[in-house]
């Protein structure tokens, strides 16, 4: 696993330095308007076209070299990066200059996320599939400890210049390791001559007769749903409610990555579980139990601590589980247009939960709460100040995401995985 660890590490700490871009420009995009679909918008423009296009990644990323692929899409998110710098510099970077690099970034992801994925697999031997998922989900977690603190401290005390530099020195170390360092076997050649909709086809196909993958995919694109709205209306409750803030909201996001941390970490040292998908389904109902409602009745950053730290503990396991479920269950050779399939499948909701989290904030909740006198019954639970909207969506995705849990909980297909 030399060469997974190698291109672990390194794209690790590029992550890392993306991370901390991406969190200092919601702060930064907020400041300019103040309105939650204003930053919910910068996820839109970079999940949008991920979606649209994944279904059509596969055939290409089958056919072609994983780690040129790999190579070239690092090489245009840092080029996007340093527009990014540019602009900043010139004092032209508007929002809107965001959204276009957000999509174009977006769009190399269709082909880089599977590469990705089937280099995993290249790299790994099974028996090591639920090791390397449980390093990703560390590195993941590192990222989300460390990028809300380096990044809020960096844009606080430096400016968005600063943070890019960071950024842009992470992505050269990941895009030598990866040039010089890292060594990814051939896979089985995918048919000659498929065609992108060939390919879209194959993959389908074959979630059709995996059915329950296709409705485990399913179940995680319910949950992306929800999950996207909690994204969306985060930085509106905890920038918006009194006693937040930016310091506020960059600590949930490092207990986030804390919790993910912890979770990572426990599962990369332990075996694989008797039932993989007993602990997909009880660390999702814990995760959607627990976090929305703390968010939506508490009223201080320590209590969001808190929900951060309950909801996001059990998701490495989560992750790690049905990651190797995935990779056990779907032969190499189909790994790639499979993967392009379920990308498509699994995260359409992500762009509708973010656009309809950010809506309701700004246009449902926020005036409903406004709206309410001081003794009733929703300002009791939730307050009626600042970020009051926000909480009251959270305590509707609370609800809604434990009936989502209970509801596939009782699909069959997808406990037949066991077998």
């Amino acid at each position: 696993m030399r060469g997974f660890a190698i291109l672990w590490s390194t794209q690790t700490l590029s992550a890392l330095g993306s991370a901390m871009t991406g969190f200092a420009l919601v702060l930064w995009a907020y400041r300019q308007s103040g309105s939650a679909v204003t930053t919910a918008l910068l996820s839109v423009c970079t999940y949008a076209p991920y979606v649209a296009m994944s279904i059509f990644a596969g055939a290409l990323c089958d056919r072609w070299d994983k780690k040129r692929t790999m190579f070239f899409c690092d090489l245009f998110a840092a080029l996007s990066t340093l527009a990014v710098l540019l602009l900043a510099s010139a004092g032209r970077l508007r929002t809107g200059h965001l959204y276009i690099l957000n999509a174009l970034n977006g769009l190399m992801n269709t082909l880089q996320k599977p590469a990705a994925d089937v280099t995993v697999s290249l790299l790994v031997p099974r028996e090591g599939y639920q090791r390397a998922a449980g390093m990703q989900a560390l590195g993941n977690a590192l990222s989300s400890v460390l990028a809300p603190v380096l990044g809020s401290m960096l844009f606080a005390f430096a400016g968005l210049e600063a943070v890019i530099f960071f950024d842009l020195g992470t992505c050269m170390v990941a895009l030598v390791a990866l040039g010089g360092f890292v060594r990814v076997p051939a896979p089985e050649a995918a048919p000659k001559g498929e065609s992108p909709l060939a390919a879209a086809r194959a993959g389908l196909r074959f979630l059709r007769r995996e059915k329950g993958v296709l409705h485990l995919i399913f179940f995680l694109a319910a949950i992306n749903l929800i999950a996207s709205m909690y994204n969306a209306a985060l930085p509106a409750m905890a920038l918006s409610r009194p006693g937040g803030g930016e310091t506020a909201l960059g600590w949930v996001n490092a207990c986030t990555g804390m919790a993910t941390l912890a979770g990572g970490a426990f599962v990369s040292l332990r075996n694989a579980p008797r039932s993989r998908v007993r602990v997909i389904q009880n660390a999702l109902l814990f995760s959607m139990s627990t976090e929305n409602l703390l968010l939506a009745v508490g009223r201080t950053p320590l209590v969001w601590c808190l929900g951060a730290v309950l909801g996001w503990l059990c998701i490495p396991a989560m992750n790690a589980n049905m990651d190797a479920l995935l990779r056990l269950r779907i032969p190499l050779a189909m790994q790639g247009r499979v993967y392009a399939a379920r990308n498509t499948l699994q995260f359409f909701t992500i762009p509708v939960g973010y656009l309809l989290g950010g809506y309701l904030v700004d246009n449902v909740c926020t005036p409903l709460m406004a709206a309410q006198p001081p003794q009733s019954a929703l300002a009791r639970l939730l307050g009626n100040g600042g970020g009051s909207g926000a909480a009251l969506l959270f305590l509707g995705i609370a609800f809604a995401g434990v009936l989502v849990c209970l509801a596939f909980r009782a699909d069959r297909q997808i406990w037949a995985l066991e077998e």
